[in-house]
């Protein structure tokens, strides 16, 4: 994946939990990239509450991650 608004190996250096909160927007929003990048299901549980992504795929994702009948959505903090 290349981005042409941002430096990701700064932010990397730099705050390394934003860069991997950064990263996951930016695979789920524009694209995982070529060759594709698996996202990691425990990242996106982790980061869910912050995350900042399309809302139709954010419920997409929330149904794959939390099937009816499992334990309910983290709350933010």
């Amino acid at each position: 994946m290349h981005n042409w608004s941002s430096d990701p190996a700064a932010l990397k250096s730099k705050d390394p939990r934003s860069y991997e909160i950064w990263q996951l927007e930016q695979s789920i929003n524009f694209g995982l990239g070529n060759p594709p990048v698996k996202l990691s299901r425990s990242k996106l549980k982790k980061y869910w509450s912050v995350l900042r992504i399309d809302p139709a795929r954010k419920k997409y994702l929330q149904s794959i991650l939390w099937p009816k009948g499992k334990p309910s959505l983290p709350q933010p903090k």
